[in-house]
């Protein structure tokens, strides 16, 4: 091989697995230089189609016509982290004699052309990890026979943060708590929560049962279990983990990995247990996520399902933080999985798809990443679902309002079953165990509350904290005022903004000009006399979840702000253009708070954003909550139809949109449907509709029920945080008010009721890839310079 002044002359490796992640079509960067249409715009996997995706940046040419294109391949340009990239590099076509031109590549001006490996079939494709990326500005630039392409990158440390906004404090390191698969401690954390980072093999053993650590890495054991994976490879059932810290919280990624006979993982050798498909796991809950890096990542890669996920050879991510349990901020978390995804693409090459899987806190925090941040994820899997935790929230502040009343001040004599009217909910019970959510938002330790307590969760609880947080950090209306707060506002400051008066985080919660149990006055449930009262003493709540007289004004910005982050889940982001399979999971429309109409919710507000949502399929009843083989394999037929669904729609080279691929490939048994409750459950195929009515066997099997807010004549959807008003008609109300009456009610709505018919105060779609701070791009809002 000869060589150039300014460099070897190198071709490059096939990178197996470097295929793009969303289906957004890219040109090679630069203008390809006359490569015509045998030439790829990315490095292809043998046998399979090129599927182009991440969004980036592919460099700019000074010479079009004979220069190089550059493509980044781990991450978007303006997020790189860790001071690393994964770069292809493109040349332009071959001269006739087909000898390759020399390439020489530079990094802020020093030569990394040895960071580039040659694919021997292919002289015009160079790939490589560069390293040494300087925090902030970088440029890379690759340059052959006197011309060059050059591609501008953004760097941040590992540590974060790059959008979600200055870092929280109180911040407590846990990575000495954090037990890896061997039973070792990941080890003591420095300033930044960060520790060294690990790496463990295990094994699955012929007797089956929980891996067991590899005594060896050179060979292995002679009960070694084989796996075959989903393209029917058989291959040594080992597993690689890998655990370390970034953005302050703990990852873990896992994929099959034979360290005896297999390379070292590469994007130029990735192991060939790997399906080159990634999926990311997210946790659950959401109470007491606050000032934490966490002790687990909610969700265990190594055990139950994912543990069959292993074994059919995908790889699984996870990262502390995207535990809402540790960190209830969904831009914290969409930072964290960005980040975690950057990092699995850079140690084992671009996937051919990535899915996020979660249930209950998990599923509002893969549908708040999927929305806010477009391409991240290429579909979501999901039960026991919630829009977001702010819906939740919302929603029991508006049950705990009615629990005050009802309690307190209950002098109009509502009876318990006109009080399950008002509340929308199926039961007494059902009502309860969503205000006991409102603690959520109430940072006021020991705070009593007339709601009664429930059997399966307990009384109300105000300030929950998780133990690992000291107590002298913990806020205390006179003992520490000035201490961390306990709530989803508070931990997302930098979002929602702050009081500079107190230093508390403004809210957007908002009840002006909500009618509170207007179905059931005009239903004939109530009185005009009750609902009257009702909407006069209703009341609402200060920054410090104190009951006032008053109702509640939420904050315009934080209003704003909430929808332009995905707090507020919207659904035109991301959503709009990938699967959305929702397998219910529990349902449980009398305690628990899983209530069916927050998955309709989701629907909805999908349906709303983008014209329909076809790419949403809902499946509900809960066959694995049944015992039998028959039930467990009904279970398992929601993500085989969701691979299916993927696999399809990532295959299709046609020129049609994102969204109409997913729409137009979805399989056939990806539709709408429920399981029956019985001990052998039988699936019925037919579209799923929120209420009773139209009367078909999945509403008879599954009746879903309301919320307080929709029996305040509320939509579906909840996502109206502050109602636009309208002047109060009589042609609203199915009852005729006296004169004393409709002067009570015009006092009680001085400045008129909500108009549902309208969009929100503020109401605006997600901001793709909002950023709080540091990065400038998409800039939403800087809580350090609010002006």
């Amino acid at each position: 091989m000869g060589h150039s002044p300014g460099g070897t002359r190198i071709s490059l490796r096939t990178v197996v697995g470097l295929m793009l992640v969303t289906g957004v079509m890219l040109g090679c960067g630069g203008g390809g230089g006359g490569g015509g249409s045998d030439t790829p715009a990315l490095p292809l996997v043998p046998g399979t189609p090129n599927t182009p995706g991440l969004p980036v940046s592919p460099g700019s040419s000074d010479n079009p016509a004979s220069a190089p294109s550059v493509q980044l391949l781990s991450s978007r340009a303006d997020y790189v982290t860790g001071g690393t990239a994964l770069i292809d590099i493109l040349l332009p076509a071959l001269p006739a004699s087909g000898s390759a031109p020399a390439l020489t590549a530079t990094l802020n001006g020093a030569e990394v052309t040895g960071a580039f490996k040659p694919d021997p079939t292919n002289p015009r494709h160079f790939s490589g990890v560069v390293s040494g990326l300087q925090n902030g500005a970088n440029t890379l630039v690759a340059s052959t026979g006197g011309a060059s392409a050059s591609l501008g990158m953004t760097n941040y440390p590992i540590t974060g943060p790059v959008i979600s906004g200055p870092q929280i404090t109180p911040f407590i390191c846990q990575t000495q708590d954090f037990l890896l698969p061997d039973g070792s401690p990941l080890g003591t954390a420095d300033a930044n929560c960060s520790a060294p980072t690990r790496v463990v093999y295990l094994y699955q053993a012929t007797s089956g049962g929980a891996l067991k650590p590899l005594p060896a890495a050179t060979t292995l054991p002679v009960d070694v279990a084989m796996a075959t994976t989903s393209e029917g490879k058989a291959v040594p059932f080992v597993v690689r983990v890998e655990t370390g810290t970034m953005n302050r919280g703990i990852y873990q990624n896992a994929v099959l990995h034979n360290p005896a006979a297999d390379a070292a993982p590469s994007p130029m050798t990735p192991p060939p247990g790997w399906n080159r498909r990634l999926i990311a796991l997210q946790g659950s809950g959401c109470t007491g996520g606050w000032y934490l890096q966490g002790s687990s990542l909610g969700a265990n890669l190594l055990s139950g399902d994912n543990l069959v996920r292993l074994g059919e050879g995908y790889a699984l991510f996870g990262n502390s933080l995207t535990h809402p349990a540790n960190d209830c901020n969904a831009i914290v978390a969409g930072e964290s999985a960005m980040m975690g995804k950057e990092h699995v693409i850079k140690t084992l090459g671009v996937p051919l798809w990535t899915a996020s899987i979660g249930s209950s806190g998990g599923a509002y925090t893969s549908l708040q990443i999927a929305d806010a941040f477009p391409g991240l994820f290429d579909g979501v899997f999901v039960s026991q679902t919630f829009p977001d935790t702010l819906t939740l929230a919302n929603a029991a502040l508006d049950a705990r309002l009615l629990s005050n009343y009802f309690f307190s001040n209950n002098v109009a004599g509502f009876t318990e079953a006109q009080m399950v009217a008002v509340s929308g909910h199926k039961s007494a019970r059902a009502w309860y165990d969503l205000a006991l959510q409102a603690g959520r938002t109430d940072p006021v330790p020991g705070r009593s509350d007339p709601t009664p307590a429930s059997p399966s969760l307990g009384a109300y609880q105000s300030a929950v904290w998780n133990p690992a947080v000291p107590g002298a950090l913990r806020y205390a209306p006179l003992a520490n005022p000035r201490g961390a707060r306990p709530t989803i506002f508070d931990v997302a400051r930098n979002l929602y903004g702050i009081d500079p008066a107190t230093g508390f985080a403004l809210r957007p919660f908002d009840n002006t000009g909500v009618q509170y149990g207007l179905e059931a006055l005009n239903a004939g449930l109530i009185t005009a006399a009750q609902f009257l009262d009702l909407n006069q003493r209703i009341g609402g709540y200060d920054q410090d979840a104190n009951l006032t007289a008053a109702r509640s004004i939420g904050d315009p910005g934080a209003i704003r702000r909430a929808y332009q982050s995905g707090l507020l889940l919207g659904g035109s982001g991301g959503l709009a253009t990938i699967p959305v399979f929702d397998l219910s999971g529990t349902y449980d429309e009398d305690q628990a708070y899983h209530y069916q109409w927050f998955h309709f919710a989701v629907r909805e507000r999908l349906a709303q954003a983008n014209g329909g949502a076809q790419n949403h399929v809902m499946w509900r009843g809960d066959p694995a909550a049944t015992s039998g083989a028959s039930a467990q394999a009904l279970a398992n037929q929601g993500w085989t139809t969701f691979i299916q669904w993927m696999d399809a729609y990532k295959a299709d080279a046609s020129a049609a949109s994102q969204r109409d691929k997913v729409i137009g490939d979805k399989p056939a048994a990806a539709v709408d449907g429920c399981f029956t409750r019985a001990s052998n459950p039988q699936f019925i195929a037919e579209p799923q509709t929120f209420g009773s009515q139209p009367n078909t066997q999945c509403n008879q099997w599954w009746p879903s029920y309301g919320f307080p807010r929709k029996a305040a004549g509320g939509e579906l959807a909840a996502n109206r945080l502050k109602c636009q008003l309208k002047p109060i008609s009589t042609a609203d109300y199915a009852v005729v008010f006296t004169a004393a009456q409709l002067t009570q009610l015009n006092a009680v709505f001085p400045g008129g009721v909500c108009d549902w018919s309208k969009p929100g105060v503020n109401q605006t779609p997600v901001v793709p890839d909002p950023s709080f701070g540091p990065s400038p791009v998409n800039r939403v809002f800087d809580i350090t310079s609010p002006g």
